[in-house]
């Protein structure tokens, strides 16, 4: 039955009633009737690598792995393929992402599908008209200009549009809140199931094994690091294993004790019949998403589907799913549609887009998706446990799904990845990411889709977790606190008269002052930081000299001795970044930035296992606490609480010690971010507070303070310090990053990626990362934004800050080789307008031991 649904006629309530009441349930492709009908059968008990789940995520790691020449690939999938949440997908496509290399996996994704009917003989139904993103609010039209700037050193096509552009591009559009659009051509749409169909006609093709319906019953891990692949048919035995199982990938998980934070999520869209505006139209609408409306709304044949994504209050989980497991048999099943619970959305789609108050609306569909806690999937290998492999938690599976596959193939296939993807990387979570935090970030995420997307963003459902340092009960009303792994870990400090709490803004806000005071306390007094989220790792054993001389570029510190080390790829890549410390003959302390934890402690552990070297890494990062006491009067605060001499001429830069401070047993190493005279003060968490309140104590007559990570960002920056994820990662090298200092290309040992480099050396660089300080207004970079040269992009930004001493915006950015000498005039991108720039000398002000032995020198060194 058909309803017209005129909106000036029903109230809302009558309106939602007479819909989910007396309109039939859309049933996407396929129908049942068009099921494939086939025989179960394992075709072969050994396999190199095993897909479980043949959803067009796990079909397209199939195709890309065959495709590559990979021998031995065989997907096992329970039902049939595209059941779960493929087949009912609405299957939109875009370039647009805003994380910077998610865009490289959107654009392969489109471009494949492209050309995948001409390679596989399959129709898959794609449709490329564009999409707009509609800004009717000031504040998303600068959210557009962040993202454009973000855009401009992409090869993809993204532009800012007049309100007069968008119309003649959606004629059908209510142009009267429209202030601007963002235009991404080549976006559209493609029909699900025939792209999932041609993937796997393109998997066979090459080689690889399709089998269903077969379901994975149990996985056995052999000592050896391969697996046992249990099902009703038999066993496969396989060098890897890969779940792609959608919101069955739980169930995987728990068959090896792992509880992989994803939980499947209602959503609906609704299908109009034919509007007569649509049909007189000549070419096909372009995608739009209403943003303040939150939905995105497409044409589908002479008609419109709409899909809306409800508030975290009013959405719904399937949670059930996730403590009693997927019913038996669920797959190409849809839930009860409630339409009651989206109706605010369809009165926004019907006030936008006048024509749907007429139409016709003939389906709804409501299935399930899942969402990890912060709705980007989980892709690569799992620590802990060997050659066990994940692509999960898609809440974008359709446009994520070409991409992933390519990525995941090179992944294995070469051993690294093939570009820096850490935000997908699955061991971001761990043992502190419960079903109630996955759960409340779930509704977070999914009511936030279409919210405006700041720098410095954070988002507070599910916090705290158990993760807590020492200090957070004592400082969480003190300061603005922010998100790390799990922790909670203070940004900046309120004072009275301060605009206190998070207030997001595009350009400078309420923390910019409170910084800058708290940037001069280092500078010129002390301050103390909590650093308690860093990632620590003990390791010691016969071969641990041995393994960190082959894992690291730097040499091995000596006993006493603490050095920045740096893990390199097999194609000369940064991995990783260290700080390495030899703590006893044997004994090393490894220490990395929060979100690199168990990212970092995979690497490891994989080359331990690849070696056969003998040593014990233990994971210390829950138990110890970690506290930075920072200033030009750090050492005479501490000297007050121990016995140990910390004068410059016994306790030198860059060496370790045991020591106790007020009687409480530290790890003590003369390092710190902000490069001012400093310790890092390493302890048992239980130890937090008393060795916090004793420091405080006794600084009180140098004026001690407490400082955040966003001045210790300025001050890492004024000094020229690298950042790992920012300066350099697996997009990276460490020549053009400017670590030359740290990679000891002379030293015996082969570390990875030593042959590589050199090779790189010879070569000689294209590009090369420079200093750049840049004349702004109220705006400062914060990384990823374009650089501009005689009216072209010519590079990006890394990293970006405002430099309390010099009062001008400073940044890190790459440039091509031959545009990067000091004096080198530039522009740098910022909301929309670009900033003049120049290349300068770094650092802009020298780290206390350079100033220290200029002293000794007799010179007058810059501050």
């Amino acid at each position: 039955m058909h309803l017209r649904v005129p909106l000036y006629f029903l109230a809302a309530r009558v309106l939602c009633w007479l819909i989910a009441n007396l309109l039939p349930t859309r049933t996407p492709r396929p129908f049942s009737a068009e099921k494939e009908h086939r025989s179960p059968s394992l075709g072969k008990d050994r396999a190199d690598t095993v897909i479980i789940g043949g959803g067009c995520v796990g079909v397209s790691l199939a195709y890309h792995l065959a495709k590559a020449g990979l021998k031995d690939v065989v997907l096992l999938e329970k039902s049939e393929l595209t059941a779960g949440s493929t087949w009912h997908a609405a299957g939109l496509t875009t370039y647009f992402h805003p994380g910077i290399n998610l865009k490289k996996i959107h654009a392969y994704s489109i471009k494949l599908y492209e050309k995948l009917e001409e390679e596989t003989g399959q129709a898959v139904g794609f449709h490329q008209p564009g999409s707009i993103r509609i800004a009717s609010t000031p504040t998303r039209v600068d959210e557009f200009k962040y993202q454009m700037t973000r855009a401009g050193w992409h090869p993809t096509e993204q532009y800012l549009i007049t309100p007069e552009k968008v119309q003649e591009l959606f004629p059908l559009l209510n142009m009267d809140k429209v202030l601007a659009g963002l235009y991404n051509p080549g976006d559209g749409h493609i029909d699900p199931y025939s792209l999932t169909m041609a993937l796997a006609a393109g998997a066979r093709k090459y080689g690889a094994q399709l089998n269903y319906p077969v379901q994975v019953t149990n996985l056995n891990s052999r000592s050896d690091g391969t697996w046992e692949v249990e099902t009703p048919l038999g066993i496969i035995q396989a060098k890897r294993i890969v779940n792609t199982a959608g919101f069955w990938a739980r169930e995987i998980g728990k068959m090896i004790g792992l509880q992989h934070p994803v939980i499947p999520v209602h959503h609906q869209y609704v299908v109009t019949s034919t509007v007569p505006e649509v049909k007189a139209l000549k070419t096909e609408l372009p995608v739009i998403r209403d943003l303040e409306g939150s939905y995105y709304l497409r044409q589908e044949r002479d008609g419109l589907l709409f899909g809306p994504y409800e508030s975290q209050e009013k959405m719904k989980l399937q949670d059930s799913w996730v403590t009693n497991g997927v019913p038996p048999g669920f797959g190409k099943e849809l839930f009860e549609s409630d339409l009651d619970r989206i109706m605010e959305y369809i009165e926004a789609a019907m006030e936008m887009v006048p024509v749907l108050k007429q139409a016709n609306i003939i389906n709804t569909v409501s299935g399930p998706i899942t969402y990890s806690p912060d709705i980007l999937p989980m892709v690569g290998p799992h620590q802990g446990v060997r050659n066990y492999w994940v692509a999960i938690g898609f809440g974008y599976g359709i446009i994520h799904a070409g991409g992933i596959g390519k990525y995941l193939s090179d992944w294995i296939l070469e051993g690294e990845p093939p570009f820096d993807l850490i935000e997908l990387d699955p061991n971001r979570y761990g043992k502190w990411t419960t079903t109630e935090y996955t759960a409340a970030k779930a509704r977070e995420s999914y009511g936030f889709n279409n919210i405006i997307i700041y720098p410095k963003e954070e988002r507070f459902a599910g916090r705290p977790t158990e993760r807590t340092s020492g200090l957070y009960d004592l400082l969480k009303t003190k300061c603005s606190m922010g998100f790390h792994a799990g922790w909670e870990q203070p940004h900046w400090f309120y004072k009275a008269g301060d605009e206190t709490g998070y207030k997001p803004s595009f350009r400078r806000t309420n923390w910019f002052d409170p910084v800058g005071r708290e940037y001069k306390q280092v500078m010129e007094k002390v301050g103390v930081i909590d650093l308690s989220p860093f990632g620590k790792f003990k390791v010691k054993g016969t071969d641990s000299v041995k393994l960190l001389d082959h894992l690291f570029a730097n040499v091995v510190p000596k006993v006493g001795s603490t050095n920045i080390s740096h893990m390199l790829t097999p194609r000369g890549k940064v991995y990783a970044e260290l700080t390495v410390s030899q703590l006893y003959p044997g004994e090393f302390m490894l220490v990395t930035g929060s979100g690199s934890e168990l990212h970092d402690l995979r690497w490891i552990e994989e080359e331990v296992v690849r070696g056969g070297y003998k040593v014990e890494i233990e994971n210390m990062t829950d138990e110890m606490g970690v506290l930075g006491v920072a200033g030009p009067y750090a050492r005479q605060v501490l000297q007050k609480l121990t016995s140990e001499d910390l004068s410059d001429e016994s306790f030198k830069f860059l060496q370790s010690r045991h020591l106790k401070l007020s009687d409480i047993a530290v790890t003590a190493i003369r390092i710190s971010y902000t490069g001012e005279l400093g310790w890092e003060l390493y302890h048992r968490k239980e130890d937090s507070v008393a060795l916090y309140n004793a420091i405080m104590d006794a600084g009180q007559k140098e004026g001690i303070d407490n400082f955040g990570t966003y001045a210790l960002n300025a001050l890492r920056l004024e000094k020229g310090f690298r950042a790992w994820g920012a300066e350099m990662n697996c997009d990276t090298n460490p020549l053009e990053a400017g670590l030359e200092y740290f990679v000891k290309l002379n030293k015996p040992a082969d570390f990875t990626g030593k042959k590589t480099l050199k090779q790189i050396k010879e070569e000689g660089l294209k590009r090369r990362l420079v200093y750049l300080t840049l004349e702004t207004d109220d705006v400062d970079p914060e990384g990823n934004e374009s650089v501009w040269h005689n009216g072209k992009v010519i590079g990006n930004t890394t990293s970006g800050s405002f430099s309390y001493s010099a009062k001008q915006s400073l940044a890190f950015a790459y440039v091509p080789i031959e545009l990067s000498k000091v004096g080198q005039k530039l522009e740098v991108e910022l909301l929309g307008k670009n900033y003049s720039a120049t290349i300068i000398q770094e650092p802009l002000v020298l780290t206390e031991p350079t100033r220290t032995r200029l002293q000794r020198k007799g010179q007058s060194p810059k501050i």
